[in-house]
């Protein structure tokens, strides 16, 4: 009832009829179980389908032709995999399996446990026992978890998280994305076994599998695609939202029964990637070409300058890496973003396309909640013929073009690792000899003079002897560490 009333605030209307999705190792009584619900709750309950056949729908697959596909389904509480073989327009679940028990919320916690030590070894005090603590712990565990799916290191700060007889106590640590993956990487293992393992069961092997589909909000974790990637040999399938991808194929599905979805509908796909411009004017792309619509992206972006209140969102279609090189289809700009160093602010951009081919991107600082957005029409303004000539421009063009974006992307990271090292200087200033200090800031003045080379290996040079330099900030610091116990 609550889903009804929920689904009915939203769109504005009374529903009576709905598609339900059940994990598909329920049994006839679990499905029948689930129908009476739904119909005690004022539905009528148009179908019972599988969640990975809904996966599947949402991908399009029932009109892709014989595969066999792999759909991996890590939620917060439970692990679920399917094997399903599509013929004929006919999706089968040929095996699945799973474990009830392993899910982010292990991950949450293998994080909380390492997070207690950390807090241990710093202040002496144990914060296992300490269940407001804990929760505050819990939920900076799941923020930071969210935040290495796109970036490297972030920084859980947890002020007055306890006290002592000295008084209260603060939290700060920084926490990287490689000490993230050493905490799941055995709980990550053990669900690419239990994969291997049903694919065994469905009578085939990893080499006939032709695609790989994520469900569940934890298969963002990067450490996930990477070790499904070495097991099949290709890069698994996120173009959709892996916490929506069951319901939109649910609602495709309803949609079919209903007569308001026509089955060609899930044979459309984009004809060119969709990307947005990001610093060095490279295309960062966000719906591939070819994707199955309906389909939704969403990523982080943040701002590539100190106290930069406002951003230009430069929305292009193509294949070529830079965007000055593709078709524009729009600006807009999202201002009012509060002062703060750069890399800080956070950006949520998305591409959201109907099945109607009508794109929204929109834009939300999510600081202040605000937003900006623009739509673009179904129509790409292009022939056939153009899109063609388009992809045939990105082949003849992809040697010199990836020399342009590698040139790009030096030029992002000397300008991010002055920023560092300038930031770095600043804060370890008491604690370096004035030589270190000196030699830190000549490598600095060297990388800037050379920013505006077009000579990568020039850059890689003068970045490769700045890093080598503040690598000695922290043997400096952490050097002096470790001669203190041994005077005691």
């Amino acid at each position: 009832q609550k889903l009804k009333a929920d689904a009915e605030a939203r769109l504005g209307q009374k529903i009576e009829e709905a598609v339900i999705t059940v994990p598909a190792y329920f049994d006839d009584s679990q499905r029948q179980a689930t129908k009476n619900a739904g119909e005690i709750a004022g539905l009528k309950v148009k179908r019972i389908i599988n969640e990975p056949t809904a996966a599947a729908l949402a991908y399009g697959f029932d009109k892709k032709g014989e595969r066999e596909i792999v759909v991996y389904d890590f939620g917060g509480g439970t692990f679920d995999v399917s094997v399903l073989t599509v013929r004929e327009d006919v999706i089968e679940v040929k095996a699945t399996g799973g474990d009830t028990h392993l899910g982010g919320d292990d991950i949450d916690q293998r994080i909380v446990d390492f997070l207690v030590e950390e807090f241990k070894k710093q202040e002496g005090i144990d914060l296992s026992k300490d269940s407001l603590a804990l929760q505050r712990l819990k939920e900076a565990a799941e923020k930071a978890k969210h935040e290495l799916s796109s970036v490297y290191e972030t920084e859980i700060n947890l002020p007055f998280i306890t006290s002592d007889a000295s008084g209260p106590k603060h939290f700060v640590f920084n926490f990287q994305r490689a000490k993230l993956e050493e905490l799941a990487q055995d709980l990550i293992e053990r669900s690419i076994e239990i994969t291997k393992q049903v694919i065994k069961e469905a009578g085939f092997s990893e080499k006939d599998i032709d695609d790989v589909i994520l469900v569940g909000g934890q298969t963002r974790m990067p450490l996930i695609s990477q070790k499904l990637k070495e097991v099949f040999g290709k890069e698994p399938l996120k173009d959709i939202n892996p916490d929506e991808v069951v319901a939109i194929g649910a609602a495709l599905q309803g949609g079919v029964l209903g007569g308001e979805v026509r089955d060609i509908l899930l044979l459309d796909v984009t004809p060119l990637t969709l990307a947005i411009e990001t610093l060095g004017g490279i295309a960062t792309p966000m719906i591939p070409k070819n994707t199955t619509i309906p389909t939704s992206k969403t990523e982080i972006f943040t701002t590539a300058v100190d106290n930069q209140t406002s951003v230009e969102i430069h929305v292009v279609q193509g294949e070529r890496p830079m965007a000055s090189d593709n078709r524009s289809l729009a600006r807009f700009v999202l201002d009012g973003i509060p002062p703060a160093p750069r890399g800080v602010p956070q950006i949520e951009v998305t591409f959201d396309i109907d099945a109607n081919g009508i794109l929204k991107v929109t834009a939300k600082d999510k600081a202040t909640g605000k937003s900006q957005s623009v739509r673009i029409e179904a129509s790409t303004g292009l022939t056939p013929e153009e899109i063609e000539r388009m992809k045939k421009e990105a082949e003849e063009f992809a040697k010199k073009d990836q020399e342009k974006k590698e040139l790009a992307q030096t030029k992002n990271e000397a300008s991010n690792l002055i920023y560092v090292a300038e930031k770095s200087l600043k804060e370890n200033e008491t604690k370096i000899s004035e030589a270190l200090k000196k030699e830190i800031q000549e490598k600095i003045e060297a990388l800037k003079k050379v920013l505006n080379s077009e000579n990568v290996l020039e850059l890689r040079q003068k970045i490769q002897e700045l890093s080598e330099s503040l690598q000695k900030i922290g043997e400096s610091i952490y050097g002096k560490g470790k001669e203190e116990p041994n005077k005691q």
